[in-house]
């Protein structure tokens, strides 16, 4: 005998879904107030003297089933949100936290319907495309010797790669504000984190006042496009390897990401030497 799966409650109809999601911010908004967590309100647009690391890419992506309305309304909500952010000063033992500084996104702050991720489908959605700009301060982060506290991803195939494969240059999941992106200061000085838009481009820095000792890079391992059922997967391994300045020599290496993303653009785009059979 064949069962229907029960639905869940959000998934009943609009209403459910619009109040379930209520629920989940309450939620957090709960678990804020409760929490012993220190988070970073200060903001100073004087830059600091030590570049930790940074990082650019194009705010408009170009191609087959890209609508260019949704990439021209994320490149502004992309700027709001940086304004929001750029300047922020993270102390030791501070935590920094995506929505606590950039705060809901409506359209009386000017926010426009970008691309957003419904399940395994692309839409459109008021806010959308900061996913972007949580994938540029992800990706900073990572680079530096701040900890990473909250993080949820999505695929990173959600459109052709632009030259060179970048990891992380998608993939991470904010939805205001149950979905947060959220690191810690647990080194012993102030860090700063600029982001900000220029030129077709968002910028994004970490600087501190004195240079650190160590060296990050991004090492990804078997990368390749399967095909599971009727869809294909982009797989891999993403590490995060740690190395001394002085001399070079890798202190340690950790998983990252053990990436596991379903293609959500048009397959006859995947490069077909990456496909394993």
């Amino acid at each position: 005998m064949l069962w229907n799966k029960k639905k869940h409650f959000c998934e009943l109809n609009p209403v459910c879904y619009a109040i379930s999601e209520q629920k989940e911010i309450c939620k957090r908004h709960i678990k804020n107030f409760l929490s012993n967590e220190k988070f970073t309100r200060t903001i100073n647009k004087e830059k600091m003297d030590n570049v930790i690391t940074s990082r650019s890419s194009n705010l408009i992506k170009k191609g087959k089933g890209i609508d260019p309305v949704l990439q021209e309304n994320k490149a502004v909500n992309i700027q709001l949100a940086c304004n929001k952010i750029n300047g922020t000063i993270i102390r030791p033992g501070e935590v920094f936290s995506f929505w606590n500084t950039v705060g809901k996104t409506t359209k009386k702050k000017g926010y426009k319907a970008g691309r957003v991720i419904t399940g395994d489908k692309i839409e459109a959605g008021l806010g959308g495309g900061l996913c972007n700009l949580g994938n540029t301060i992800h990706w900073l982060v990572l680079h530096s010797p701040l900890d990473v506290v909250e993080f949820h991803n999505h695929s990173d195939a959600l459109a052709p790669d632009e030259g060179k494969r970048v990891p992380f240059s998608s993939g991470t999941s904010i939805c205001y504000n149950s979905l947060d992106y959220r690191f810690k200061n647990n080194t012993n000085q102030d860090i700063q984190l600029l982001v900000w838009c220029e030129d077709g481009k968002l910028h994004g820095e970490l600087r501190s006042m004195k240079e650190f000792p160590w060296a990050y890079k991004l090492v990804e391992e078997d990368h390749r496009f399967e095909k599971e059922g009727d869809k294909y997967y982009r797989n891999s391994k993403i590490y995060r390897e740690i190395s001394d300045k002085a001399t070079g020599n890798v202190l340690e290496k950790q998983l990252v990401l053990d990436n596991h993303s379903e293609v959500m653009y048009d397959y006859s785009l995947i490069p077909k030497e990456q496909i394993r059979l």
